[in-house]
């Protein structure tokens, strides 16, 4: 019996058809109420017990193979009443698959890169769980200053002595370089950081940031701003710039570095807040007590460093008033992104 089953499947099998009459007669001679499957199943209780089994997988793969062969010739007369297989034209070219993109920060991030290579700076990486020396200490931060403080630092649990934290800058991807490398050094440091501030427009607990640094004889103030004055005009396309007071910890003297946006547009005053400046990055000069904290003589050398974020440059470049969109991955998102590579 189980060899009538096998002759049955290898008709189902090779059944094909283009009138819906045949395909009518092959449904009631196969799956019909009196059908050969409806009569093999009724013979199911004189097969004996040894070969229950067997018989009734080879009948349940009879039914399957009749039932789906029926259907798929039913959506075949549906969709147009010819056959699949000469529908099929496989000298056809494949569907081709869909390009995605980087992501916008990965652009940015880039260009950033490409910009500083071209005058002589590499690319420096470094862990993003940092000990207390590389992260704070080695970079001039007291120990009563805020950043230090579980409410701005995510800290991780060790079960050594030694404090750890998800680093708050890519600051300590400097203090490496600096402690295994000799002067002259021209690195920038992209990468991920993580401070423990509250998540809105403006802000977020995770962002990316690029820090440069240069170290050589004779390097004064006049070379950093020669330096940041490149940067935006190859990147903004804008030449004015300004540099105001400020302060941090690893540099002395430091600055906020300005860069002259105009006032042509509604969404120029919004974003400069009706004054036409844009702040784009921190800077400074290495302050000496980092300088020598990471073995290297701040009476022969000197440089300088900055940074900036790479999701307030790509928000301004893209018109984008959320920060949070860049860390959300909504793809209605991201598809505005397709032409940038």
């Amino acid at each position: 019996m189980i060899e009538k089953i096998d002759e049955y499947l290898e008709e189902i099998n090779s059944f094909e058809t283009q009138s819906a009459e045949e395909l009518e007669k092959f449904r009631i001679r196969f799956l019909g109420s009196k059908g050969l499957i409806k009569e093999l199943f009724g013979e199911f209780k004189n097969v004996p017990n040894d070969q229950k089994k067997a018989f009734g997988q080879k009948l349940n793969g009879l039914k399957q193979a009749a039932q789906e062969k029926f259907d798929s010739l039913k959506g075949d007369l549906a969709s147009g009443g010819s056959d699949r297989k000469a529908k099929e034209d496989y000298t056809r070219p494949g569907y081709p698959f869909e390009l995605g993109a980087r992501h916008p920060i990965s652009v940015i991030r880039n260009e950033i890169v490409d910009i500083f290579s071209r005058i002589g700076f590499t690319v420096a990486e470094g862990p993003e769980v940092e000990d207390d020396w590389h992260n704070f200490t080695a970079l001039n931060f007291p120990e009563e200053h805020p950043a230090r403080d579980m409410q701005d630092t995510f800290f991780v649990e060790n079960e050594g002595d030694e404090k750890l934290a998800l680093r708050t800058h890519t600051s300590s991807v400097q203090v490496r370089v600096m402690e295994n490398q000799k002067p002259p050094i021209r690195i920038i440091a992209p990468g991920r950081v993580f401070r423990n501030e509250a998540i809105s427009s403006r802000a977020h607990c995770i962002f990316h940031q690029i820090e440069g640094l240069y170290i050589d004889e004779n390097v004064s103030f006049a070379d950093m701003k020669q330096t940041l004055q490149y940067f935006t005009e190859e990147f903004f396309g804008k030449t004015k710039i300004r540099l105001r007071p400020s302060y941090f910890p690893f540099t002395e003297p430091s600055a906020e570095m300005d860069v002259y946006w105009g006032l042509e547009t509604e969404a120029d005053y919004r974003m400069t807040k009706g004054t036409g400046w844009l702040e784009i990055m921190g800077c400074g000069m290495v302050d000496p007590n980092v300088l020598e904290n990471c073995g290297i003589d701040s009476k022969k050398y000197s440089g300088f460093a900055f940074g900036m974020g790479i999701e307030r440059i790509a928000a301004q470049r893209y018109g984008i008033g959320d920060l949070r969109y860049f860390f959300e991955n909504d793809v209605r998102f991201l598809k505005q992104f397709k032409a940038a590579y």
